[in-house]
């Protein structure tokens, strides 16, 4: 995969790449999404087409043991059922498969955006009923999401986000810089 694509990747889906988020949206513009299609993903990590336009995809990148872990919660799997997922009947790749249609009816503007994508996300689940709650408005904090409960936990989450985001980066910077070995040849 090119580096271009992989710079995206890392910007976009870092947290899910050194395994501290279950998932994330990737969207791709048109040029990028032949060689994300032909790419060999990091062990772990599966790809759902979302959407796809004209213009841009949408991919839910994820790890399946982290997400299914996040979505057996009682209070999570209750609360999914208001959105038609069928929680505790369902695994997880059917859970996925609504969610696409969901999103799917969503993008074409069909239906309103599926804001319990959230607990797909990682978002707690109290900043997910309290965005929807609130119409995205009165949060105590806006930054990877919107925050209506624990801040403080909030602000430590996001700013591990920046950094592993920031690390692969230099990682990625530093694939093009001669290693010693290659100077004194």
């Amino acid at each position: 995969m090119e580096r271009k694509l992989w710079e995206t990747i890392v910007k976009q889906c870092a947290p899910v790449l050194v395994d501290v988020k279950p998932s994330n949206l990737l969207i791709l513009a048109r040029e990028e999404q032949d060689g994300f299609a032909e790419a060999e993903l990091p062990e772990g990590i599966e790809a759902l087409v979302l959407s796809r336009g004209e213009r841009k995809a949408t991919w839910l990148l994820y790890r399946r043991d982290r997400l299914e872990a996040e979505l057996v919660w009682p209070q999570t799997r209750a609360f999914l059922q208001a959105f038609g997922y069928r929680a505790g009947e369902e695994g997880l790749s059917a859970m996925l498969l609504r969610l696409r249609e969901r999103y799917a009816a969503y993008k074409e503007g069909k239906a309103a955006f599926p804001h319990e994508m959230g607990v797909f996300l990682g978002y707690p689940l109290c900043d997910v009923k309290g965005f929807i709650e609130q119409g995205g408005r009165n949060c105590l904090l806006s930054g990877y999401w919107k925050v209506y409960g624990n801040v403080r936990k909030a602000k430590r989450t996001f700013q591990t986000y920046r950094e592993v985001r920031d690390a692969l980066l230099r990682l990625l910077s530093m694939e093009d810089v001669p290693r010693e070995a290659e100077l004194t040849a």
